[in-house]
Parts: structure tokens; C-alpha cells; sequence
């Protein structure tokens, strides 16, 4: 009888014991971000971090930041449940979602959104050699050059296609790709491999700082858009808009940028529990400034602004959170 209650009470332990694991294991969650050069890793690790510091102990959720090619293989990567978490720019989460771009007839339904996080500046950094209107119309003029449009699949090399198929830029013909992460792109320049690059990240961007620390603003220039460029873009793509790089912002850097920006959204798997969205939703907005210490790009981040534009409907542990603290949800992200 005692051996039978024992054996009971074995096999009782390791139920639990493997229901636990099975716990743990579905809350120790992977954020994907992109190149470690740009905005979205450092900014993806800083919410892993938090979250990690935050919800481990009480609820034995973990996050861990990974870099990859960016939003491209982030959405694949959410479909294919290789991350649960993902920071995506809004024209890769509207085309993925709707089926529309590079997705027509093949969208993917697989995410939904956490929160805005912060702009996605485009940069786009050309050597001063090619520089002739000072604007992104330039990058028609380099053919023969090799320019860096970004890692094969990633968001920094759509939006840039984007960009210039709204206007008019063919990047086949114009120039020779080259598709390098943010720091070889960077090094690359200084090393006058290439002509120049694509660097969508938020401000200020490491990659950018390396170039015009080490260039100086003689030797290489971020290129402006016209409003008449930008008007022709939001005909297209209405989440790009006008964004001003204060002078000074960059080491040597003399005049402000007239560049434009989209935002960027943090997304996360459907099947992720309503209650862990909604305690790492919490544990983001109580704690800001961890976040703005980590990155400066996070600070223009609010909670009024949590909702705003969002291009794919809310994950309902989000929506749970933001209705908590009062904030009206429209149907469309319901």
C-alpha cells in the first residue's frame, strides 16, 4: 500500500513538474529585432531586459532580443512561431496583413499588435562626391556605383525599394546593390566600397554617428526629401511623414536633415496567452524611462500615443491594458 501511494505520489510530482516546464517554457518568449548597427536591437533588448527583470520572478516570463534581417524575416519568423515577439515597421506590418506589395495573394494574419514604439527615420547617406541636388532624387545619378540597400529580406531593403519605385528610382538599373547590414554599410563607405547606403533607424542611429564621426560632413551627407517628394510618396503611402534631424544630432553635423519617417510597432504572435500580452504591455508602460535611458529613440514613446496608427488590429491582452488606462480603441484595431 505505502509503495503503491508512493509510486501515486511520484508520478503526481512529475505531472506537475512537466506541466511547469511546459508553463515556463511557453512564457520564455523571443523578441526579433534586426542588425545590430540600428534602432530596433538595442531598443529590443532593453524591452527584453525590462520585461525579463520585471515579470520573471512573479511569473516566470522571460524575453530574450535576437537580431535578424529585420522586418521582412521578422514576419516570417512570427509566422513560422520561430519568435513570439517582433518590432516591425508599419509598411511591412500593412502589407503582410492585408496581402498587399510583396505579400499580394499571400498575406500573413499570423501577429497582431502590442504598441507604436518610435519613428523609423529613413537615412539615406550618400558620399559627398555624388551629391548634386542634395536630395534623395541623387541616388538616380549613381549608376555604376555599388549602394548598400540593406540584408536580403530585411524592412530596411523594402521601404527602401518602396521609396524609390514611388519615385521613380529603379534601384536595378541606378546602381549596383550591394545588401549589407547598418555597420558594414557604414564601414563599408569609410572604406569607399560603396557610394552609399539605406538606414532607416530611429534617431540618433549608430551607424549614422560612426559615418559622420569618422567622414565628417564634407565627405558624406544625408540626403533630403523635398516636400514635393513626400507629397508624392504619402499619395502612395500615407504612414511616411515629414521628420527634421535637429543640426547637431550627428557628430559635425552643421544643417538639419529634411528626411521623412514611418513608425515602428512592436507585434506579437496571436497565440501568446491575453495575459502575458497584458503584463508585458503594463510593465512597458510603467516603465519608460528604462526604456529612454537604454535608447533615446524611445523617448517621444506615451501612452496617449500607444494606439496611434497601428496597421494591424490589437492583441487582446494589449487592448485589456489600454482600456484600463482609459484610452478609447477604434473598431478597426478590435
Amino acid at each position: 500500500m505505502f509503495k503503491k501511494a508512493l509510486f501515486s505520489l511520484i508520478a503526481f510530482t512529475l505531472i506537475l513538474s512537466f506541466h511547469a516546464e511546459k508553463s515556463q517554457a511557453k512564457d520564455s518568449l523571443i523578441l526579433a529585432t534586426a542588425t545590430t548597427g540600428g534602432t530596433y536591437y538595442p531598443v529590443g533588448v532593453a524591452i527584453g531586459t525590462l520585461t525579463s527583470i520585471k515579470l520573471a520572478k512573479k511569473y516566470q516570463i522571460t524575453m530574450t532580443a535576437i537580431n535578424s534581417a529585420g522586418s521582412g524575416e521578422n514576419v516570417q519568423m512570427l509566422k513560422n512561431k520561430e519568435a513570439q515577439l517582433a518590432i516591425l515597421q508599419s509598411l511591412f506590418g500593412l502589407n503582410a496583413y492585408k496581402g498587399m506589395g510583396p505579400y499580394k495573394g499571400k498575406a500573413v494574419k499570423d501577429f497582431r499588435s502590442v504598441s507604436m514604439l518610435w519613428e523609423n527615420v529613413e537615412h539615406f547617406p550618400l558620399n559627398q562626391k555624388a551629391v548634386k541636388s542634395g536630395t534623395i532624387s541623387d541616388l538616380a545619378r549613381i549608376k555604376g556605383e555599388k549602394f548598400s540597400i540593406g540584408k536580403r529580406g530585411s524592412g530596411t531593403e523594402g521601404s527602401g525599394r518602396t521609396l524609390m519605385a514611388a519615385l521613380g528610382i529603379d534601384p536595378e538599373k541606378d546602381m549596383v546593390l550591394e545588401f549589407l547590414g547598418y555597420t558594414p554599410s557604414a564601414q563599408a563607405m569609410m572604406d569607399n566600397r560603396i557610394i552609399g547606403a539605406n538606414i532607416p533607424a530611429g534617431v540618433p542611429a549608430a551607424a549614422i554617428t560612426q559615418l559622420f564621426a569618422q567622414m565628417g560632413d564634407k565627405k558624406v551627407k544625408v540626403l533630403d526629401f523635398t516636400d514635393e517628394q513626400l507629397a508624392v510618396i504619402q499619395k502612395k503611402y500615407p504612414i511616411w511623414n515629414r521628420y527634421v534631424i535637429p543640426a547637431g544630432t550627428y557628430p559635425g553635423q552643421k544643417t538639419e536633415i529634411n528626411t521623412i519617417s514611418q513608425p515602428n510597432f512592436l507585434a506579437v504572435h496571436p497565440d501568446v496567452s491575453e495575459e502575458t500580452v497584458y503584463l508585458i504591455t503594463k510593465t512597458i508602460y510603467e516603465n519608460l524611462p528604462f526604456l529612454a535611458n537604454i535608447h533615446k529613440a524611445t523617448k517621444v514613446m506615451n501612452i496617449k500615443k500607444a494606439i496611434a496608427g497601428l496597421p494591424v488590429p490589437l492583441h487582446p491582452g494589449a487592448a485589456k491594458y489600454y482600456r484600463e488606462v482609459g484610452i478609447d480603441i477604434p473598431a478597426s484595431l478590435l
